[in-house]
């Protein structure tokens, strides 16, 4: 993963804190899309374009927000490759992968560029990007789930609601929860210079999973009977967490499968309609195990574990 610097490509690696802890960039682009255009970009159909990699829990998140509330048609997409080497994301021939709708880039720091010439910060999905104005609009992922659900609804399924009114301090609460833990905590262990620094982020990654483990064996999502954009961010990390985490980031006092609550809460997600369709366990292991040479210098790709996603999850008998 290297970043732009003034407008130049640099394959400067993240930095490290003194204690070793990984540290993740902030993400640049914050502007917003709204129904009615107050913000200067209209949620008209056609006009904007998510950049996405099937590998990537950011990005993921987003496809999937998209894929239910039915937008399809109404927000394009186009998929990196899935191997990231010295020049970042590329757009190159792989199965489920896709050119650049857009602008015909190779590399997806090039959009980036396209958008602000003298960028300096990192070049991650998701990104998306407005057609009318040539620019990107937010590379934030939990700000385009949120885009997606609320201010798109003319275009697709309004009766899909990742995020209730009612529910938005509530559903907010839960993924700020989530992220240092468990989303980042995986990066924080599988990414971190120091043996300390590795240990704090397993051992709270792992009592995070203790206790998600305990409240989802007596409800159905976290947040109870209903479906919202908290379970979709912890569903792109649990789902890869046994074929990739486990082994490669270190993350190994415990499975997901050798938890009943969360290994059925896994099935649970994929099999709603709509999901597995943006699922790629293919692009997932490829991108982790050929695209971090510190880790995995030879890029040999473990061929299991056996991960069964359409096993029976039995978890409707706690509503929803």
């Amino acid at each position: 993963m290297g970043k732009l610097i003034g407008g130049k490509w640099s394959t400067e690696w993240y930095q490290a804190s003194a204690k070793g802890d990984f540290i993740r960039d902030d993400t640049k682009f914050r502007s917003a899309v709204t129904a009615d255009g107050s913000s200067g970009f209209p949620a008209d159909a056609g006009r904007y374009h998510l950049y996405v990699s099937l590998a990537c829990p950011w990005a993921h998140r987003t496809l999937i927000t998209r894929q239910l509330k039915g937008l399809e048609s109404a927000v394009g997409v186009s998929v990196v490759h899935p191997h990231m080497g010295e020049q970042g994301w590329e757009f190159a021939e792989f199965p489920g992968s896709t050119p650049d709708a857009v602008h015909g880039a190779t590399y997806l720091y090039e959009v980036y560029q396209r958008a602000k010439h003298d960028y300096t910060g990192r070049v991650t999905v998701p990104v998306l990007w407005d057609r009318h104005t040539d620019t990107i609009v937010n590379n934030e992922s939990r700000q385009i789930m949120r885009m997606l659900n609320h201010e798109f609804d003319a275009l697709g399924d309004a009766a899909v609601d990742l995020c209730p009114r009612e529910l938005t301090a509530a559903v907010d609460a839960e993924m700020d929860a989530l992220y240092t833990p468990v989303n980042n905590g995986v990066y924080r262990a599988g990414f971190a210079v120091k043996q300390g620094a590795y240990e704090r982020a397993v051992r709270e990654l792992f009592s995070a999973l203790d206790a998600y483990e305990a409240r989802l064996t007596t409800q159905r999502y976290l947040l109870g009977a209903k479906l919202t954009e908290a379970d979709i961010c912890l569903f792109t990390t649990l789902l890869r967490f046994d074929p990739v985490y486990h082994y490669h980031f270190k993350c190994n006092l415990r499975r997901i499968a050798d938890y009943p609550a969360l290994a059925g809460f896994v099935r649970d997600i994929y099999q709603t309609p709509g999901i597995a369709e943006v699922c790629s366990l293919e692009h997932i292991k490829h991108h982790y195990f050929t695209s971090h040479p510190t880790i995995n210098p030879n890029k040999i790709i473990p061929l299991g574990p056996v991960v069964d996603l359409l096993a029976p999850h039995e978890r409707a008998r706690l509503g929803g």
